[in-house]
Protein backbone atom coordinates (compact mmCIF):
# COMPACT_ATOMS: atom_id res chain seq x y z
CA UNK A 1 0.00 0.00 0.00
CA UNK A 2 2.95 2.35 0.65
CA UNK A 3 4.48 1.97 -2.58
CA UNK A 4 1.12 2.61 -4.04
CA UNK A 5 0.69 5.52 -2.63
CA UNK A 6 4.32 6.14 -2.91
CA UNK A 7 3.72 6.46 -6.78
CA UNK A 8 0.30 7.90 -6.67
CA UNK A 9 1.80 10.50 -4.85
CA UNK A 10 5.40 10.61 -7.24
CA UNK A 11 2.37 10.77 -10.72
CA UNK A 12 0.69 13.69 -8.74
CA UNK A 13 3.92 15.92 -8.46
CA UNK A 14 5.20 15.06 -12.17
CA UNK A 15 1.97 16.36 -13.35
CA UNK A 16 2.31 19.56 -11.67
CA UNK A 17 5.43 19.92 -13.13
CA UNK A 18 4.42 19.43 -16.53
CA UNK A 19 1.28 21.63 -16.16
CA UNK A 20 3.42 24.29 -14.70
CA UNK A 21 6.11 23.95 -17.53
CA UNK A 22 3.14 24.24 -20.17
CA UNK A 23 1.89 26.94 -18.93
CA UNK A 24 5.66 28.51 -18.72
CA UNK A 25 5.67 27.85 -22.22
CA UNK A 26 2.00 29.20 -23.02
CA UNK A 27 3.35 32.39 -21.15
CA UNK A 28 5.85 32.81 -23.13
CA UNK A 29 4.29 32.13 -26.55
CA UNK A 30 2.17 34.90 -25.31
CA UNK A 31 4.57 37.11 -24.70
CA UNK A 32 6.78 36.45 -27.53
CA UNK A 33 6.39 39.55 -29.29
CA UNK A 34 6.69 41.97 -26.09
CA UNK A 35 10.40 43.09 -27.10
CA UNK A 36 9.45 43.91 -30.83
CA UNK A 37 5.57 43.87 -31.30
CA UNK A 38 6.55 44.79 -35.25
CA UNK A 39 7.93 40.85 -35.25
CA UNK A 40 4.23 39.93 -35.17
CA UNK A 41 3.37 41.17 -38.48
CA UNK A 42 6.49 41.35 -40.58
CA UNK A 43 9.63 39.35 -40.84
CA UNK A 44 9.92 35.08 -40.08
CA UNK A 45 8.93 35.21 -36.67
CA UNK A 46 4.89 36.64 -38.02
CA UNK A 47 4.67 33.01 -40.12
CA UNK A 48 2.29 30.44 -39.09
CA UNK A 49 3.07 26.50 -40.14
CA UNK A 50 1.25 26.93 -43.97
CA UNK A 51 -1.49 24.45 -44.17
CA UNK A 52 -2.97 25.13 -47.44
CA UNK A 53 -0.68 22.61 -49.52
CA UNK A 54 -1.77 20.09 -46.78
CA UNK A 55 -5.67 21.07 -46.75
CA UNK A 56 -6.14 20.90 -50.39
CA UNK A 57 -4.20 17.50 -50.83
CA UNK A 58 -6.17 15.99 -48.23
CA UNK A 59 -9.70 17.37 -50.16
CA UNK A 60 -8.11 15.90 -53.47
CA UNK A 61 -7.73 12.81 -51.87
CA UNK A 62 -11.51 12.43 -51.03
CA UNK A 63 -13.07 14.03 -53.94
CA UNK A 64 -10.38 14.72 -56.83
CA UNK A 65 -10.60 12.98 -60.20
CA UNK A 66 -7.68 14.27 -61.89
CA UNK A 67 -4.46 13.34 -61.56
CA UNK A 68 -2.08 14.70 -58.56
CA UNK A 69 0.42 15.94 -60.87
CA UNK A 70 -2.45 17.43 -63.62
CA UNK A 71 -3.40 19.74 -61.04
CA UNK A 72 0.59 21.41 -60.66
CA UNK A 73 0.69 22.04 -64.65
CA UNK A 74 -1.22 25.78 -64.93
CA UNK A 75 0.82 26.45 -61.78
CA UNK A 76 4.17 25.80 -62.96
CA UNK A 77 4.05 27.40 -66.09
CA UNK A 78 2.87 30.52 -64.73
CA UNK A 79 5.96 30.11 -62.44
CA UNK A 80 8.06 29.71 -65.22
CA UNK A 81 6.83 31.12 -68.17
CA UNK A 82 5.59 33.83 -66.70
CA UNK A 83 2.69 35.48 -66.21
CA UNK A 84 1.33 39.80 -66.79
CA UNK A 85 1.20 41.95 -63.63
CA UNK A 86 -2.09 43.26 -63.86
CA UNK A 87 -2.84 46.61 -62.62
CA UNK A 88 -4.03 45.94 -59.34
CA UNK A 89 -0.91 43.49 -58.29
CA UNK A 90 1.09 46.59 -59.90
CA UNK A 91 -0.23 49.09 -57.50
CA UNK A 92 0.39 46.11 -53.94
CA UNK A 93 3.92 46.26 -55.46
CA UNK A 94 4.05 49.94 -55.09
CA UNK A 95 2.15 50.41 -52.19
CA UNK A 96 4.93 47.82 -50.72
CA UNK A 97 7.76 49.00 -52.60
CA UNK A 98 10.52 49.89 -49.26
CA UNK A 99 9.06 46.14 -47.96
CA UNK A 100 9.93 44.26 -51.55
CA UNK A 101 13.61 46.23 -52.50
CA UNK A 102 14.03 45.12 -48.51
CA UNK A 103 13.64 41.29 -48.96
CA UNK A 104 15.76 39.33 -51.31
CA UNK A 105 13.24 36.99 -52.55
CA UNK A 106 10.75 39.45 -53.03
CA UNK A 107 13.14 41.71 -54.69
CA UNK A 108 14.31 39.21 -57.43
CA UNK A 109 11.09 38.48 -58.22
CA UNK A 110 9.20 41.72 -57.89
CA UNK A 111 11.81 43.86 -58.50
CA UNK A 112 14.47 42.39 -60.74
CA UNK A 113 17.43 44.75 -61.39
CA UNK A 114 15.86 46.83 -58.89
CA UNK A 115 13.20 48.22 -60.95
CA UNK A 116 9.65 47.42 -59.47
CA UNK A 117 7.65 45.44 -61.84
CA UNK A 118 4.72 47.83 -63.83
CA UNK A 119 1.52 46.72 -64.93
CA UNK A 120 1.74 44.97 -68.14
CA UNK A 121 5.16 43.59 -66.96
CA UNK A 122 5.73 39.92 -67.32
CA UNK A 123 6.53 38.26 -63.29
CA UNK A 124 8.58 35.28 -63.27
CA UNK A 125 8.96 32.73 -60.46
CA UNK A 126 11.63 29.91 -61.16
CA UNK A 127 12.35 28.75 -57.64
CA UNK A 128 8.50 28.52 -57.29
CA UNK A 129 8.03 26.62 -60.58
CA UNK A 130 11.36 24.07 -59.47
CA UNK A 131 9.74 23.43 -56.00
CA UNK A 132 5.71 22.93 -57.49
CA UNK A 133 7.62 20.48 -59.95
CA UNK A 134 8.99 18.33 -56.58
CA UNK A 135 5.73 18.52 -54.83
CA UNK A 136 3.88 17.90 -58.06
CA UNK A 137 5.91 14.22 -58.25
CA UNK A 138 6.75 13.31 -54.57
CA UNK A 139 3.36 14.25 -53.20
CA UNK A 140 3.21 16.99 -50.46
CA UNK A 141 5.25 15.18 -47.90
CA UNK A 142 8.13 16.90 -49.88
CA UNK A 143 7.15 20.10 -48.68
CA UNK A 144 6.28 18.68 -45.03
CA UNK A 145 9.14 15.99 -44.71
CA UNK A 146 11.60 16.44 -47.21
CA UNK A 147 13.91 18.30 -49.28
CA UNK A 148 11.19 21.30 -50.25
CA UNK A 149 10.25 22.08 -46.59
CA UNK A 150 13.88 21.44 -45.47
CA UNK A 151 14.92 24.17 -48.39
CA UNK A 152 12.31 26.67 -46.99
CA UNK A 153 12.83 25.95 -43.12
CA UNK A 154 16.40 27.40 -43.66
CA UNK A 155 15.17 30.49 -45.07
CA UNK A 156 12.51 30.68 -42.54
CA UNK A 157 15.39 30.62 -40.02
CA UNK A 158 17.32 33.18 -42.19
CA UNK A 159 14.71 35.44 -41.85
CA UNK A 160 14.55 35.58 -37.98
CA UNK A 161 11.41 32.62 -37.65
CA UNK A 162 11.89 29.70 -35.37
CA UNK A 163 9.64 27.12 -37.57
CA UNK A 164 11.62 23.74 -37.50
CA UNK A 165 10.92 20.74 -39.76
CA UNK A 166 8.95 18.87 -36.75
CA UNK A 167 6.63 21.76 -37.12
CA UNK A 168 6.45 21.00 -40.51
CA UNK A 169 6.07 17.20 -39.83
CA UNK A 170 3.47 17.48 -37.14
CA UNK A 171 1.27 19.31 -38.94
CA UNK A 172 -2.40 18.22 -39.50
CA UNK A 173 -5.36 18.97 -41.09
CA UNK A 174 -8.45 19.23 -39.44
CA UNK A 175 -11.66 17.87 -41.39
CA UNK A 176 -14.91 19.50 -39.73
CA UNK A 177 -18.53 19.05 -40.64
CA UNK A 178 -19.76 22.40 -42.63
CA UNK A 179 -21.53 24.94 -40.03
CA UNK A 180 -25.33 24.97 -40.90
CA UNK A 181 -27.24 28.36 -40.11
CA UNK A 182 -30.53 28.86 -41.36
CA UNK A 183 -31.55 32.27 -41.91
CA UNK A 184 -34.50 34.87 -43.93
CA UNK A 185 -35.61 31.43 -45.57
CA UNK A 186 -31.80 30.60 -46.85
CA UNK A 187 -29.81 27.57 -45.54
CA UNK A 188 -25.89 28.32 -45.35
CA UNK A 189 -22.76 26.59 -44.91
CA UNK A 190 -19.52 27.38 -44.38
CA UNK A 191 -16.93 27.70 -42.06
CA UNK A 192 -17.08 27.15 -38.04
CA UNK A 193 -14.76 28.45 -35.74
CA UNK A 194 -12.01 29.95 -35.69
CA UNK A 195 -13.67 31.47 -38.32
CA UNK A 196 -16.22 33.71 -37.13
CA UNK A 197 -18.17 34.34 -40.47
CA UNK A 198 -20.88 31.61 -40.69
CA UNK A 199 -21.83 32.33 -37.38
CA UNK A 200 -21.12 36.17 -37.41
CA UNK A 201 -23.00 36.36 -40.95
CA UNK A 202 -26.30 33.89 -39.43
CA UNK A 203 -26.25 36.60 -36.60
CA UNK A 204 -26.50 39.30 -39.01
CA UNK A 205 -28.87 37.91 -41.03
CA UNK A 206 -31.49 36.46 -38.35
CA UNK A 207 -31.28 40.11 -36.60
CA UNK A 208 -32.87 41.49 -39.63
CA UNK A 209 -35.02 38.48 -40.30
CA UNK A 210 -36.64 39.71 -37.06
CA UNK A 211 -38.24 42.64 -39.13
CA UNK A 212 -40.58 39.42 -40.95
CA UNK A 213 -40.40 41.09 -43.82
CA UNK A 214 -38.05 42.05 -46.30
CA UNK A 215 -39.38 45.31 -45.94
CA UNK A 216 -37.05 45.67 -42.79
CA UNK A 217 -34.18 45.84 -44.44
CA UNK A 218 -34.94 47.77 -47.70
CA UNK A 219 -34.03 51.74 -48.19
CA UNK A 220 -32.22 54.13 -46.10
CA UNK A 221 -34.10 52.72 -42.07
CA UNK A 222 -32.88 49.14 -43.54
CA UNK A 223 -29.33 50.56 -44.30
CA UNK A 224 -29.32 51.98 -40.31
CA UNK A 225 -30.52 48.52 -38.95
CA UNK A 226 -27.93 46.59 -41.05
CA UNK A 227 -25.31 49.00 -39.26
CA UNK A 228 -26.94 48.09 -36.12
CA UNK A 229 -26.61 44.26 -36.36
CA UNK A 230 -23.34 44.91 -37.03
CA UNK A 231 -22.19 46.09 -34.31
CA UNK A 232 -24.25 43.86 -32.41
CA UNK A 233 -22.59 41.03 -34.20
CA UNK A 234 -18.42 41.97 -33.37
CA UNK A 235 -19.46 42.52 -30.04
CA UNK A 236 -20.35 39.12 -29.99
CA UNK A 237 -17.84 37.62 -32.81
CA UNK A 238 -15.17 38.66 -29.97
CA UNK A 239 -15.64 35.99 -27.70
CA UNK A 240 -14.48 33.43 -30.88
CA UNK A 241 -11.81 31.08 -30.62
CA UNK A 242 -10.35 27.78 -32.13
CA UNK A 243 -12.73 25.69 -30.02
CA UNK A 244 -10.04 22.84 -29.84
CA UNK A 245 -8.37 25.78 -26.95
CA UNK A 246 -11.62 27.40 -25.99
CA UNK A 247 -15.07 26.66 -25.17
CA UNK A 248 -16.79 28.59 -27.68
CA UNK A 249 -20.05 26.59 -28.26
CA UNK A 250 -22.33 28.78 -26.10
CA UNK A 251 -21.46 32.11 -27.98
CA UNK A 252 -21.62 30.07 -31.19
CA UNK A 253 -25.47 28.74 -30.09
CA UNK A 254 -26.55 32.33 -29.75
CA UNK A 255 -24.86 33.19 -32.38
CA UNK A 256 -27.03 31.03 -34.43
CA UNK A 257 -29.76 31.47 -32.45
CA UNK A 258 -33.03 33.32 -33.90
CA UNK A 259 -34.24 33.63 -30.33
CA UNK A 260 -31.18 35.53 -29.74
CA UNK A 261 -31.24 37.40 -32.87
CA UNK A 262 -34.72 38.86 -31.70
CA UNK A 263 -33.84 40.05 -28.74
CA UNK A 264 -30.77 42.08 -30.06
CA UNK A 265 -33.20 42.83 -32.75
CA UNK A 266 -35.48 44.81 -30.19
CA UNK A 267 -32.12 46.69 -28.84
CA UNK A 268 -32.15 48.56 -32.00
CA UNK A 269 -33.36 52.08 -32.23
CA UNK A 270 -34.88 53.17 -35.66
CA UNK A 271 -33.62 56.73 -34.27
CA UNK A 272 -30.55 56.78 -33.35
CA UNK A 273 -27.02 54.91 -32.50
CA UNK A 274 -25.24 54.11 -29.17
CA UNK A 275 -21.78 53.98 -28.07
CA UNK A 276 -19.42 50.62 -28.14
CA UNK A 277 -20.45 49.64 -24.85
CA UNK A 278 -24.09 49.30 -25.40
CA UNK A 279 -23.31 46.72 -27.42
CA UNK A 280 -21.69 45.03 -24.23
CA UNK A 281 -18.12 45.47 -26.08
CA UNK A 282 -15.84 43.27 -23.92
CA UNK A 283 -12.71 42.87 -26.06
CA UNK A 284 -10.85 44.86 -28.58
CA UNK A 285 -11.00 42.97 -31.94
CA UNK A 286 -7.86 42.04 -33.70
CA UNK A 287 -6.54 43.48 -36.85
CA UNK A 288 -7.64 41.00 -39.20
CA UNK A 289 -6.44 41.81 -42.89
CA UNK A 290 -7.15 40.29 -46.49
CA UNK A 291 -7.50 37.31 -48.25
CA UNK A 292 -8.12 35.64 -51.51
CA UNK A 293 -11.52 34.11 -52.62
CA UNK A 294 -12.97 32.15 -55.01
CA UNK A 295 -15.99 30.54 -56.06
CA UNK A 296 -16.98 27.14 -57.95
CA UNK A 297 -19.85 25.19 -59.43
CA UNK A 298 -19.62 22.45 -61.98
CA UNK A 299 -21.48 20.69 -63.97
CA UNK A 300 -23.24 18.65 -61.52
CA UNK A 301 -23.82 21.32 -59.33
CA UNK A 302 -21.43 20.47 -57.01
CA UNK A 303 -20.18 24.09 -55.31
CA UNK A 304 -16.66 25.35 -53.18
CA UNK A 305 -16.52 28.35 -51.99
CA UNK A 306 -12.74 28.32 -51.08
CA UNK A 307 -11.26 31.05 -49.31
CA UNK A 308 -7.15 31.53 -48.95
CA UNK A 309 -4.77 33.80 -47.22
CA UNK A 310 -1.26 34.67 -46.54
CA UNK A 311 -2.75 37.51 -44.30
CA UNK A 312 -1.30 40.79 -45.72
CA UNK A 313 0.23 41.86 -49.16
CA UNK A 314 2.91 39.83 -49.65
CA UNK A 315 2.34 37.90 -46.15
CA UNK A 316 5.41 38.75 -43.82
CA UNK A 317 7.09 40.40 -46.83
CA UNK A 318 9.32 37.81 -46.96
CA UNK A 319 9.80 35.39 -49.93
CA UNK A 320 11.67 32.17 -49.96
CA UNK A 321 14.74 32.15 -52.18
CA UNK A 322 15.26 28.87 -52.32
CA UNK A 323 11.47 28.24 -52.96
CA UNK A 324 9.28 30.67 -54.63
CA UNK A 325 7.28 30.95 -51.47
CA UNK A 326 6.06 33.65 -49.63
CA UNK A 327 6.02 33.32 -46.24
CA UNK A 328 2.52 34.12 -44.69
CA UNK A 329 1.79 36.89 -41.46
CA UNK A 330 -1.00 34.80 -39.49
CA UNK A 331 0.72 35.34 -36.43
CA UNK A 332 -0.55 38.80 -36.76
CA UNK A 333 -3.85 37.34 -36.46
CA UNK A 334 -3.73 36.38 -32.99
CA UNK A 335 -3.93 38.73 -29.75
CA UNK A 336 -1.58 39.00 -27.48
CA UNK A 337 -1.27 40.11 -23.88
CA UNK A 338 1.40 42.89 -24.41
CA UNK A 339 -1.13 44.56 -26.97
CA UNK A 340 -3.39 46.23 -24.27
CA UNK A 341 -3.45 49.67 -23.02
CA UNK A 342 -5.25 52.27 -21.43
CA UNK A 343 -7.15 53.81 -24.36
CA UNK A 344 -8.39 50.59 -25.75
CA UNK A 345 -10.90 47.65 -24.45
CA UNK A 346 -7.81 44.62 -23.61
CA UNK A 347 -7.40 42.04 -26.35
CA UNK A 348 -9.41 38.73 -26.48
CA UNK A 349 -8.19 35.84 -24.25
CA UNK A 350 -9.65 33.13 -26.34
CA UNK A 351 -7.43 34.45 -29.15
CA UNK A 352 -4.15 34.37 -27.54
CA UNK A 353 -1.38 32.55 -28.83
CA UNK A 354 -0.68 28.92 -27.95
CA UNK A 355 1.34 26.01 -30.05
CA UNK A 356 -0.70 24.15 -32.63
CA UNK A 357 -3.64 26.69 -32.21
CA UNK A 358 -5.47 28.09 -35.11
CA UNK A 359 -6.64 31.81 -35.03
CA UNK A 360 -9.64 33.17 -35.30
CA UNK A 361 -10.18 34.68 -38.64
CA UNK A 362 -13.01 36.51 -40.82
CA UNK A 363 -13.21 34.00 -43.33
CA UNK A 364 -17.01 33.58 -44.70
CA UNK A 365 -16.78 31.24 -47.49
CA UNK A 366 -20.27 30.44 -48.08
CA UNK A 367 -22.46 28.03 -50.09
CA UNK A 368 -26.24 29.07 -50.45
CA UNK A 369 -29.36 26.31 -50.34
CA UNK A 370 -32.81 26.56 -50.97
CA UNK A 371 -35.41 23.60 -50.41
CA UNK A 372 -31.86 21.79 -50.40
CA UNK A 373 -30.87 22.96 -53.71
CA UNK A 374 -28.01 24.49 -54.35
CA UNK A 375 -28.63 28.73 -54.89
CA UNK A 376 -25.41 30.54 -54.61
CA UNK A 377 -22.03 30.05 -53.67
CA UNK A 378 -20.17 33.53 -52.16
CA UNK A 379 -17.21 34.44 -50.48
CA UNK A 380 -14.80 37.68 -49.88
CA UNK A 381 -11.60 39.19 -48.89
CA UNK A 382 -10.60 41.88 -46.70
CA UNK A 383 -10.06 40.86 -43.50
CA UNK A 384 -12.71 42.16 -40.62
CA UNK A 385 -15.00 44.25 -43.68
CA UNK A 386 -15.44 40.18 -45.10
CA UNK A 387 -18.24 39.51 -43.01
CA UNK A 388 -20.02 42.45 -43.90
CA UNK A 389 -19.45 42.75 -47.61
CA UNK A 390 -21.01 38.97 -47.97
CA UNK A 391 -23.86 39.80 -45.62
CA UNK A 392 -25.21 42.36 -47.70
CA UNK A 393 -24.41 41.02 -51.20
CA UNK A 394 -26.65 38.26 -49.93
CA UNK A 395 -29.16 40.50 -49.34
CA UNK A 396 -28.66 42.47 -51.92
CA UNK A 397 -29.50 39.57 -54.22
CA UNK A 398 -31.13 36.82 -52.80
CA UNK A 399 -33.41 39.24 -50.47
CA UNK A 400 -33.80 42.52 -52.42
CA UNK A 401 -33.86 40.83 -55.70
CA UNK A 402 -30.79 42.97 -57.24
CA UNK A 403 -29.13 41.63 -60.78
CA UNK A 404 -26.10 39.52 -59.35
CA UNK A 405 -23.62 41.84 -60.88
CA UNK A 406 -25.20 44.81 -59.71
CA UNK A 407 -25.47 43.36 -56.15
CA UNK A 408 -21.66 42.68 -55.71
CA UNK A 409 -20.81 45.97 -57.41
CA UNK A 410 -23.19 48.20 -54.84
CA UNK A 411 -21.50 50.04 -52.77
CA UNK A 412 -20.91 49.33 -49.28
CA UNK A 413 -20.28 49.87 -45.86
CA UNK A 414 -18.95 48.50 -42.94
CA UNK A 415 -18.54 48.98 -38.72
CA UNK A 416 -16.11 47.19 -36.61
CA UNK A 417 -17.77 48.51 -33.33
CA UNK A 418 -14.39 50.13 -32.10
CA UNK A 419 -13.82 52.74 -33.59
CA UNK A 420 -17.40 53.32 -33.87
CA UNK A 421 -17.93 54.91 -36.88
CA UNK A 422 -19.43 54.01 -40.24
CA UNK A 423 -17.26 53.30 -43.30
CA UNK A 424 -18.50 54.02 -46.48
CA UNK A 425 -16.90 53.44 -49.89
CA UNK A 426 -15.87 56.09 -51.85
CA UNK A 427 -13.07 55.30 -54.46
CA UNK A 428 -12.78 54.37 -58.27
CA UNK A 429 -12.26 51.11 -59.02
CA UNK A 430 -9.46 49.22 -61.09
CA UNK A 431 -11.36 49.06 -64.18
CA UNK A 432 -12.30 52.92 -64.02
CA UNK A 433 -15.74 52.56 -62.41
CA UNK A 434 -16.45 54.81 -59.86
CA UNK A 435 -18.26 53.40 -56.72
CA UNK A 436 -19.65 55.95 -53.99
CA UNK A 437 -21.91 55.80 -51.58
CA UNK A 438 -25.37 58.14 -52.18
CA UNK A 439 -25.34 61.42 -49.95
CA UNK A 440 -28.99 60.63 -48.90
CA UNK A 441 -28.13 57.53 -46.84
CA UNK A 442 -25.18 59.48 -45.41
CA UNK A 443 -27.03 62.53 -44.33
CA UNK A 444 -29.68 59.60 -43.33
CA UNK A 445 -27.36 58.10 -40.79
CA UNK A 446 -25.95 61.35 -39.48
CA UNK A 447 -29.35 62.23 -38.27
CA UNK A 448 -29.36 59.24 -36.56
CA UNK A 449 -26.34 60.05 -34.51
CA UNK A 450 -23.13 57.69 -36.96
CA UNK A 451 -19.92 58.92 -37.47
CA UNK A 452 -19.09 58.76 -41.10
CA UNK A 453 -15.81 58.05 -42.74
CA UNK A 454 -15.20 57.40 -46.48
CA UNK A 455 -13.26 54.24 -47.03
CA UNK A 456 -11.14 54.13 -50.28
CA UNK A 457 -10.92 50.36 -50.11
CA UNK A 458 -13.49 47.64 -48.47
CA UNK A 459 -13.81 43.93 -49.70
CA UNK A 460 -13.71 42.27 -52.18
CA UNK A 461 -16.50 39.60 -53.28
CA UNK A 462 -17.07 36.55 -55.74
CA UNK A 463 -20.73 35.10 -56.50
CA UNK A 464 -22.37 32.41 -58.05
CA UNK A 465 -25.57 32.34 -58.25
CA UNK A 466 -27.63 29.51 -59.51
CA UNK A 467 -31.08 30.31 -60.90
CA UNK A 468 -33.68 27.72 -59.56
CA UNK A 469 -36.77 29.35 -61.97
CA UNK A 470 -34.80 28.68 -65.21
CA UNK A 471 -33.54 24.67 -66.18
CA UNK A 472 -30.76 24.53 -68.07
CA UNK A 473 -31.92 22.39 -71.45
CA UNK A 474 -31.09 19.00 -70.81
CA UNK A 475 -28.59 18.61 -73.90
CA UNK A 476 -26.88 21.40 -72.50
CA UNK A 477 -25.51 19.47 -69.30
CA UNK A 478 -25.92 16.12 -70.44
CA UNK A 479 -23.51 15.78 -72.41
CA UNK A 480 -20.96 16.72 -69.85
CA UNK A 481 -22.16 13.50 -67.72
CA UNK A 482 -25.03 10.82 -68.73
CA UNK A 483 -27.93 11.81 -66.41
CA UNK A 484 -28.83 10.10 -63.03
CA UNK A 485 -32.38 9.45 -63.13
CA UNK A 486 -34.26 10.54 -60.15
CA UNK A 487 -30.91 12.10 -58.37
CA UNK A 488 -32.60 15.33 -57.66
CA UNK A 489 -30.07 17.87 -58.38
CA UNK A 490 -31.82 20.52 -60.41
CA UNK A 491 -29.85 21.86 -62.84
CA UNK A 492 -30.53 25.81 -63.48
CA UNK A 493 -28.50 28.13 -65.57
CA UNK A 494 -25.38 29.94 -63.86
CA UNK A 495 -24.62 33.62 -63.93
CA UNK A 496 -20.95 34.16 -62.23
CA UNK A 497 -19.87 38.03 -61.26
CA UNK A 498 -16.26 38.46 -60.21
CA UNK A 499 -15.75 41.84 -58.38
CA UNK A 500 -14.66 44.95 -60.00
CA UNK A 501 -12.77 46.17 -56.89
CA UNK A 502 -10.27 43.76 -57.93
CA UNK A 503 -10.51 44.13 -62.02
CA UNK A 504 -11.19 40.05 -61.23
CA UNK A 505 -13.59 38.31 -64.50
CA UNK A 506 -15.55 35.22 -63.95
CA UNK A 507 -14.60 32.23 -66.27
CA UNK A 508 -16.32 29.28 -67.54
CA UNK A 509 -15.47 25.98 -69.29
Amino acid sequence: MATVVGDVAWALRVARKSRWCQNRKKEKTQNMYENDPSAKSKGGLSMGIPGELAGLHAAWLKYGRLPWKDLFRPSISLARDGFLVVPYLADAIRTKKEDVLADPGLRAVLAPGGRLLQANDTCYNPALANALEVISTEGPQAFYNGSIGERFIEDVGNAGGVATMEDLKEYRVKVTKAMVADAMGYTMLGMPPPSSGTAGMALVLNILGSYKSSDGVEGLLGLHRLVEALKHMFAARMNLGDPDFVDVEEYVSDMLSSSFARTLQQKIDDDTTFEPSYYLARWSQLRDHGTSHLCVVDADRNAVSLTTTVNWYFGARVMSPSTGIVLNNEMDDFSTPTEASPDRLPPAPANFIEPKKRPLSSMTPIIVLKDDQLAGVVGASGGLNIIPAVVQVFLNHFILGMEPLKAVQHPRVFHKLIPNEVLYENFTAIDGEHIEFANEAKLFLEQRGHVLRSLSSGAVSQLVVHNLHERVPSKQWKTVRKAKNGDGVFHGRLIAVSDPRKDGSPAAL
